[in-house]
């Protein structure tokens, strides 16, 4: 049974990466298809619209539970909430790890990201799938990143 659950969730992850790939093909325009050097990426920042994001001292424990739903739905396929790899790595200790602008713009701009960061680079050897983008709303990675703090023990 086991077996078949992984077997099923790789089918998804190819499907959703197939089709993600078929659909930004379609609609990227010139400007889009051209890659910025690698030497104006920013390994603290990540690639994306997010310089800063203000996550305060303080949990947003609701902001968290929809984190959670959304994460359980979207993410956890792949993911595990402690250290072990799934598909992709554990979330044990990422929102300690990167800086939460990095995490808000690795959701939402994975496939940049994952071209021109060392780091994700060496990830994507040891897992061999990249991260599919979910096209998840500013609002809902948000939520995520809040989760991913709650899972790192901030309260």
């Amino acid at each position: 049974m086991k077996k078949l659950i992984v077997f099923f969730a790789i089918g998804m992850i190819v499907y959703a990466c197939s089709s993600n790939n078929q659909q930004n093909n379609n609609t990227a325009t010139t400007t889009e298809k051209e890659t910025p050097s690698v030497d104006s990426y920013d390994p603290t920042r990540g690639e994306g619209k997010f310089d800063h994001v203000d996550v305060g001292e303080q949990l947003d424990v609701t902001l968290a539970e929809e984190g959670k739903k959304i994460a359980d739905l979207k993410c956890a396929s792949c993911h595990k909430y402690t250290e072990e790899k799934l598909v992709g790595p554990g979330w044990a200790g990422v929102s300690k790890k990167h800086k939460p602008e990095w995490i808000m713009n690795f959701i939402t701009n994975p496939d940049p990201m994952i071209d021109k960061d060392p780091e994700l680079q060496a990830q994507l050897e040891i897992c061999l799938v990249r991260m599919p983008n979910q096209n998840l709303s500013d609002d809902d990675a948000r939520s995520i990143l809040e989760f991913m703090r709650q899972n790192d023990g901030v309260k």
